[in-house]
């Protein structure tokens, strides 16, 4: 390097990968990273971390097999409720992510099922709950004749009709053990075991008359409602009603219906209401176990302004054993480790569920716009379980409140609506910010409403003018990323093409009105063709989010290593890093602020003083002041005889130039290698050799002497991992 370089005070060599220097030239291609001027914000260090929460599940888990094994392989009992504690601490092991096929859990199994003549309401929810959690096609007949004993112990007549009590054969019932029967039954019916309609109608008629006019409900008349009773009701909601099909979706005279008046959930949203408003975090165990749920069922990551999850997490990692990692509570019974660390171990288990798709709210605060099939997100995720065979969770997410951080903690942001979709600015900005650091919009007309068509094709023009919306061609991998799909059943998708790769799928046909529909209990009613048009419409919308995830989800924790828009560009402090952008004719600025992205990570990851304010030099101006120039662009371009003057000039004197053709333009390309001949005399760029030492970890940086290259837009129908993989 030059002497007379004022940014001499960093280790040139160490950004050396992909540089062309004078002397013998070198040259790679790589793909653009798009996103805005980035100014990088570190997490607090006492903020909750995947690997934390991650950590203290583990040693939760060992605690119970600990625990397992010094009873002689074998759960202790608590003589008032026989069976509750295996059957907890079975699902507690299993919710972690324990296989069926771990010896403590395979003898865990086998102690649940030599329990035949169990009494216990509480018991039986929850060996059901285990049972189905983990061989449910082995454990099929007993699951049956749990979900048998379960129906005929729910109260039938009186006044307590729908509930059930600790026992069965009572008038009386207990909302506690009304929600775990609910439960018991709702998982088996996950797993394919019918349950009566009716014992869903009579517990929905149960939780619905015990509300409180302020929404939330109380564990007996004359006290006040609490947290954990309100967190059962809400849940209980939206297990009854899901199971009735009471959506907003309906078949009429073997027609499909996607228009007509939305199903009544006032209750539910007086419950939701309520419980973020008056939301604490508290060691008490079993209403954190009821708070998961709440979160999980109705898609909120926040309650109120709670982050829930975050919350919770945060408290159970602070209050596990440093000794052992049990944990103890402040509810009832949950002095006995067993249940204390069983119970937060479902929270933290159940509730870090990756999220998989993200709807998108938008508009006053009193609209259903946004969310006209309000069940569609939830089933269209479970038809992914299904597929993906792992557990997974779905949100929504106002863009009125929602930073650019909380939009990335979604792969998928789901947009549907029927009228104009009005956004202001930063939304605007947050929202082409998501797509151009990876994020991936799908959206619909709901309705084929042409206000919402046309304001969404106006957005889309307004945030990617360079990407208008284009038909998705018969070869594009979306018809086959995960199933096959008939077009005739979906209509034409139309796509954005942003940072590479499709990252915005449209459709104006309706599909998550067949999402609602597409429920396990209802569909064998269905008229085969409509049944067709259901699998084939909920297959779209898996393979819109295979292909845009890739199968690979972030953890629910993590905050997402972003940075957020710079608009101070104030003076780098002496000694930062400053990498200019060379100035031309094709695109030089057409990704704006990928080079500041790159600099951030070396910030961030390589802890250099590294600047991201943006700057744009063309060939003629003082070069000198910069150790390297980043040139990148997508179209043909040409230097004049003084612009190649002045960089043959600056690469004499120890300059580097860092090249980049955007989406591996050979327009650019083409016009790159043409530019270096002739400033070079004639010489031609050549390819680095594989063990050149840029592509080691010989300054600091990665080892990719072996790296994996998947191509988002080139994918075999027969890969099962919906990517062509290449070795290099």
């Amino acid at each position: 390097m030059a002497s007379h370089c004022p940014n001499a005070h960093f280790n040139q060599r160490h950004l050396r990968g992909s540089l062309l220097r004078s002397g013998p030239l070198a040259w790679t291609l790589l793909f653009c990273v798009v996103v805005q001027p980035l100014v990088w914000t570190p997490p607090a260090t006492a903020q909750i971390t995947a690997e934390k929460a991650n950590k203290a599940i583990d040693r939760g888990v060992a605690f119970l097999k600990n625990q397992f094994k010094v009873n002689n392989n074998r759960w202790p009992e608590y003589a008032a409720v026989p069976g509750g504690i295996p059957a907890l601490c079975t699902l507690a092991l299993l919710q972690s992510g324990l296989p069926p096929e771990d010896p403590v859990v395979q003898k865990s199994l086998e102690q649940l099922r030599a329990m035949d003549n169990l009494q216990m309401v509480y018991a039986r929810s929850l060996v059901t709950m285990a049972l189905c959690a983990a061989e449910p096609k082995r454990d099929r007949l007993q699951i049956q004749q749990h979900v048998k004993w379960l129906e005929e112990a729910q109260v039938h007549q009186g006044n307590h009709q729908g509930g059930w009590s600790y026992n069965s054969g009572q008038a009386t019932s207990d909302p506690s053990n009304s929600q775990f029967a609910l439960m018991g039954l709702h998982e088996a019916e996950q797993v394919g075991i019918e349950v009566d309609s009716a014992t869903f109608q009579r517990a929905l008629d149960y939780w619905l008359k015990r509300q409180d006019q302020a929404g939330g409900w109380r564990y007996q008349a004359g006290i006040p409602p609490s947290l954990s009773m309100t967190c059962a009701g809400i849940s209980s909601l939206v297990i009854a009603s899901g199971k009735l099909g009471n959506g907003d979706s309906r078949i009429v005279n073997n027609r499909v219906e996607c228009c007509s008046e939305q199903a009544d959930e006032a209750p539910l949203q007086r419950g939701i209401n309520y419980l973020g408003q008056k939301l604490q975090i508290q060691n008490h165990l079993y209403y954190l176990y009821a708070l998961e749920r709440v979160g999980r069922l109705t898609g909120r990551r926040f309650l109120g302004r709670n982050d829930w999850y975050r919350m919770g997490s945060e408290m159970l990692v602070k209050q596990q054993d440093p000794l052992d990692g049990h944990w103890r509570g402040n509810g009832v019974r949950e002095d006995n480790k067993l249940v204390g660390t069983s119970l937060a171990l479902l929270f933290l288990s159940k509730g870090r569920r990756p999220v998989v798709i993200a709807q998108m709210k938008y508009g006053p605060d009193d609209s259903t716009d946004w969310n006209h099939h309000r069940h569609a997100v939830h089933n269209l995720t479970r038809h992914i379980e299904s597929i993906w065979k792992r557990n997974l969770s779905w949100q929504t997410i106002s863009i009125q409140s929602a930073s650019l951080t909380d939009l990335m903690e979604t792969p998928v942001l789901f947009i549907s609506g029927y009228e104009s979709l009005e956004l202001n600015k930063e939304q605007k900005e947050n929202l082409r910010d998501y797509v151009n650091q990876g994020g991936f919009i799908f959206a619909e007309a709901c309705c084929d409403n042409k206000e919402f068509d046309a304001s969404f094709r106006k957005l889309m023009n307004e945030l990617f003018p360079e990407s208008p919306l284009q038909l998705l061609p018969p070869d594009h991998a979306i018809w086959f990323s995960q199933e096959k799909i008939a077009p005739r059943f979906v209509g034409t998708l139309e796509g954005v093409n942003a940072c590479c790769r499709t990252s915005v799928v449209y459709s104006r046909i309706d599909l998550s009105c067949y999402w609602e529909l597409n429920q396990r209990r209802q569909m064998a009613a269905y008229p085969a063709s409509i049944r067709t048009e259901i699998e084939q419409r909920t297959s779209i919308g898996g393979n819109v989010i295979a292909y845009a995830t890739n199968r690979e989800l972030k953890e629910k924790l993590d905050r997402p290593e972003l940075a957020i828009r710079d608009k101070s560009y104030e003076q780098p402090a002496r000694g930062t890093l400053v990498i200019p952008k060379l100035s031309h004719a094709g695109g030089s600025d057409d990704a704006p602020h990928a080079l500041a992205h790159l600099l951030t990570l070396m910030r961030v990851q390589f802890e250099m003083r590294a600047g991201t304010q943006r700057r744009l030099l063309s060939a003629t101006d003082e070069l000198y002041k910069y150790p390297i120039l980043f040139i990148h662009g997508r179209r043909a371009f040409r230097f004049n005889a003084q612009e190649r003057k002045a960089l043959a000039q600056y690469l004499q004197r120890g300059g580097t130039i860092f090249g980049d053709s955007i989406c591996a333009s050979p327009e650019f390309t083409s016009s790159f290698r043409r530019e270096m001949k002739a400033i070079f005399n004639k010489q031609s760029l050549v390819r680095i050799p594989p063990d050149h030492s840029i592509f080691s970890d010989e300054f600091g940086g990665y080892d990719l002497t072996t790296v994996t290259l998947r191509d988002p837009q080139v994918r075999a129908e027969n890969d099962p991992l919906n990517a062509k993989l290449t070795r290099v």
